[in-house]
């Protein structure tokens, strides 16, 4: 019904850029929110930054100032700017977005595959 689709991993120096693109596709009625969350091996996945269908941002404390969630609606994509990376920020990255499928039905969770960021020297 609604797939999310990841791009923009990889490995990169601490102190280095990365930007994450998610682009939904499929059948559905309308998105709310979209996020991105993020899982450390031994970890719980933890949410990293949210952005609201009216573009208000949110981030965890550990981002703030370095990660810039936005988002294009009319493009259903939602995007994570990741600046100063550091070695902790070393996860696999998943898309997250809030979708209903017919005018009447509630919003449902849909998850992208996940994407590796790997912060290393």
């Amino acid at each position: 019904q609604v797939q999310l689709v990841e791009s923009g991993g990889g490995l990169v120096q601490p102190g280095g850029s990365l930007r994450l693109s998610c682009a939904a596709s499929g059948s559905f009625v309308s998105i709310n929110g979209m996020g991105w969350y993020r899982q450390a091996p031994g970890k719980e996945r933890e949410l990293v930054a949210g952005i609201s269908v009216g573009g208000s941002p949110k981030y965890a404390d550990s981002v703030k100032g370095r990660f810039t969630i936005s988002r294009d609606n009319a493009k259903n994509t939602v995007y994570l700017q990741m600046n100063s990376l550091k070695p902790e920020d070393t996860a696999v990255y998943s898309c997250n977005a809030e979708a209903r499928v017919r005018v009447h039905s509630i919003y449902v969770n849909y998850w992208g595959q996940g994407t590796q960021i790997i912060v290393s020297s």
